[in-house]
């Protein structure tokens, strides 16, 4: 069938010829095809790769991007960048998809027995991904509210170089103590405390050898090994989300 709107088109169970038909003009007019069916894939260029029959989805992109999707995971099995060219032909009774370029040389080529559907849909998009509950979120929360960490700290500077990296705030508690402070925007392990150790061994050793420097690892939670490991090592943790938390009222 093919809907009322111009932009989309979508055939199921379409003949070899109407399936290429369908797919050039998808690709002519700067659509995203889609083709559902039974194929086998096969890729030159930096290696070589054989995919045997299967049932896969097949995303062909205005960009020229090609993606080939099984029914797990959520990265393709294969894929061209953006970029290629695009070719769809017919072949006895197969229809092949060919995607291609030529620096550096590659070409992935999809060979279908069977399509169940094949459908073209021409839109736009025009918007950013617009991230929220980022590091950079954490961060300026604690600049704007230092409280949040504890009461009367005083942040001094943002990614402060060490020896062991860039600390991400680094500051004073009210006792005048150097206060390294490690952020991360999800639950943690003992990945995070590590690395919140060696900046305080760091720090430690770039300031007078009579200076207490204390480590606070800030994020929503922890595993219960890196709240261990932050007792063992003289840590602390502050639970604290990228965000402040919104909710309605009864």
């Amino acid at each position: 069938m093919t809907t009322d709107r111009a932009a989309v088109t979508s055939l199921e169970e379409p003949s070899p010829d109407a399936t290429r038909d369908a797919i050039a003009d998808g690709i002519d007019r700067g659509a995203l095809v889609t083709v559902f069916g039974r194929c086998t894939v096969d890729y030159e260029g930096r290696a070589s790769s054989r995919l045997e029959a299967g049932d896969r989805l097949i995303l062909c992109k205005p960009d020229g991007a090609t993606l080939v999707h099984t029914d797990e995971g959520q990265q393709p099995v294969n894929w061209q960048p953006p970029g290629c060219e695009q070719e769809v032909y017919c072949d006895g009774g197969d229809v092949v998809l060919e995607s291609a370029r030529s620096t550096p040389e590659e070409r992935l080529l999809v060979r279908f027995r069977d399509v169940l559907q094949v459908s073209a849909f021409a839109g736009s998009d025009e918007t950013e991904l617009s991230l929220s509950g980022t590091e950079a979120d954490l961060r300026q929360r604690i600049l704007d509210e230092p409280s949040l960490l504890e009461p009367e700290f005083r942040p001094l500077a943002t990614e402060r170089d060490t020896s062991a990296g860039a600390v991400d705030i680094y500051g004073e508690d009210a006792a005048g103590r150097a206060v390294v402070v490690e952020l991360k925007r999800r639950r943690v392990g003992p990945d995070a405390v590590s690395q919140l150790r060696r900046y305080v061994d760091a720090l430690a050793g770039d300031l007078h050898a009579d200076v207490a420097v204390r480590g606070i690892l800030v994020a929503p939670s922890v595993t219960d090994r890196a709240d261990r490991l932050l007792s063992e090592h003289g840590l602390e943790f502050v639970s604290l989300e990228p965000t402040p938390e919104t909710g309605c009222d009864d």
